[in-house]
């Protein structure tokens, strides 16, 4: 049977150290791993992994066109949003939405749309 292993997006930048410091100073990511002569990075924070690239020849790109969110489920959304809610631009502040999760949402350096949330149990 086929497993799927965790996604592991990969976005692209032509701000690679820009993006570099706002997912480490901004959120907290490790950059395990960088490469200049290949434009690459991947950064870490507890289960979650990211990779960055500069666009290649193959590909057309001015900025992002991603039309969706990439959304982190995290056990302490209130903290975060206190952590960073003065860092980065914000797309909506935290509240508790009626399919039970209180979220927020930021944008990163490239526009990108982050959205965290957490269950909400009561």
């Amino acid at each position: 049977m086929i497993k799927f292993q965790p996604i592991r997006p990969m976005l692209w930048t032509n701000e690679l150290q820009e993006t570099i410091a706002f997912y480490v100073n901004v959120l907290g990511f490790t950059c395990g791993e960088y490469n200049e002569d290949w434009g690459w990075a991947a950064l870490h924070k507890d289960e979650a992994e990211i990779m960055l690239a500069k666009p290649n020849e193959h590909s057309s790109f001015e900025k992002p066109l991603f039309t969706g969110s990439f959304y982190f489920n995290v056990d302490a959304v209130d903290e975060l949003w206190n952590t960073i809610k003065d860092k980065c631009k914000i797309c909506y502040e935290i509240e508790n939405f009626e399919w039970g999760m209180r979220e927020f949402a930021v944008y990163d350096n490239n526009g990108y749309l982050l959205q965290f949330g957490q269950e909400i149990n009561e």
